[in-house]
């Protein structure tokens, strides 16, 4: 039953790499260094406005390897699912699949699949790990931000943490507010292509948003990260959602939303690059790196007072991805 299971619901809808099941795969040579990366994905619900547990599986290991400047090249996928699970919801979640791996341009070349006792998962959680080749122009990374250097965010904020809590919680507004969940690979290509060692650092800001990364950078960097709230790009549903709940758009998670810390020198060039795609116009820059304070996150409210931003002490909203 598995062996069908396998055979007509999954392997036929996915784009093959090989002809037959073996325990591995030979996916050839590689040159240069490569990246790994792996995660797994537990949102609920399974669908959402603007996205489902399958595509974001797909886009959110891409994006992992995107932001740490790798060239995604091939994932692997685990189904866990729940004994009753109809099988529309398995033939959705992987068509799902297939189709973000081809607009990303990656190919699936192994899987598992097991299925749990009812009440075990809810519903189908999904694992997956991504291989990426990085190439001589990747970000240094966190370690090398300088003080000076400005802060990108390639897109408005929380909209996938409002997204799902939306349609989790059955709110009911209209329009339903509509994830961020997308492939970030484009962008990033685009800025190391334009900006070579002028681009410090990215990172993909899912859980714990804008927020959990600034306070990564300052640490790793032993610099405090400015922020200013005015130039911070949200949309209106977010703020209206946000103020409703009290919730901090700086700490909701985003799916295909990222920052980059840049050098001074560059930053036009960067929102130059970003404008012209269409997922990154609305890119901004919404901060700064300055010597350290007594915190390492701060940020200028809307009345010109400057506040120490605490890092994420746990999710407003868990199960998000």
């Amino acid at each position: 039953m598995m062996r069908r299971l396998i055979r007509d619901r999954i392997r036929s809808k996915l784009p093959p790499l090989v002809s037959d099941l073996g325990d591995a795969v030979d996916v050839g040579e590689i040159e240069g260094s490569i990246a790994i990366t792996t995660d797994s994905y537990v949102v609920s619900p399974l669908f959402f406005p603007g996205g489902d547990i399958g595509s974001m599986s797909v886009y959110g290991t891409v994006n992992d390897l995107a932001v740490a400047g790798a060239e995604p090249l091939w994932l692997t996928l685990s189904l866990i699912m729940e004994e009753g699970l109809p099988l529309a919801v398995l033939d959705r979640v992987i068509e799902s699949v297939a189709k973000a791996a081809i607009l990303c341009n990656v190919k699936i070349v192994a899987g598992d699949t097991k299925v749990v006792p009812r009440g075990a998962v809810d519903g189908m959680f999904i694992n997956t790990s991504g291989v990426g080749r990085l190439p001589r122009n990747a970000p240094p990374g966190a370690s090398h931000i300088q003080r000076g250097d400005l802060l990108i965010v390639s897109g408005p904020i929380g909209r996938h943490g409002i997204s799902v809590l939306a349609a989790r919680e059955n709110l009911g507004f209209t329009p339903e507010p509509r994830s961020d969940s997308a492939s970030v690979q484009h962008a990033t290509f685009a800025l190391q292509t334009a900006l070579g060692g002028d681009l410090r650092s990215m990172r993909d800001a899912t859980r714990g948003g804008i927020s959990a990364v600034m306070h990564e950078w300052a640490e790793a960097s032993g610099l405090t990260m400015k922020l200013d709230e005015a130039s911070i790009p949200t949309t209106a549903d977010v703020r209206g959602v946000c103020e409703l709940l009290g919730l901090d758009p700086l700490y909701v998670a985003n799916e295909g939303t990222f920052v980059a810390a840049i050098a001074a020198c560059s930053v036009e060039r960067a929102m130059d690059v970003l404008q012209l795609i269409p997922q990154t116009a609305s890119a901004a820059v919404i901060g700064e790196v300055i010597e350290s304070t007594i915190s390492p996150v701060v940020i200028e409210r809307l009345l010109g007072r400057l506040l120490a931003v605490d890092e994420p002490a746990g999710a407003p909203l868990p199960r998000i991805c």
